[in-house]
């Protein structure tokens, strides 16, 4: 299964920016966007492991839930 690169934008505009086969090649580049300085304020970069574009846009989709605190 492929990673891909998105950038979510506010109110969620996804846009997709790269497909890797390897999660250290979608690290590499998602980082150097993370930091760089034509990042627009309040987007985000991401990596999504799925099996097709379909399933990453699902995955953006969906809303989690945070862990509970304290039990570290």
């Amino acid at each position: 299964m492929p990673y891909f690169l998105y950038r979510i934008k506010p109110y969620f505009a996804p846009k997709k920016l790269a497909e890797f086969d390897s999660f250290k090649e979608a690290g590499v580049k998602a980082k150097a966007l993370r930091t760089a300085p034509d990042m627009a304020p309040g987007s985000a970069v991401k990596v999504i492991f799925a099996q097709d574009e379909a399933h990453a846009l699902d995955l953006l989709s969906q809303v989690r839930e945070r862990a509970p605190a304290g039990d570290d």
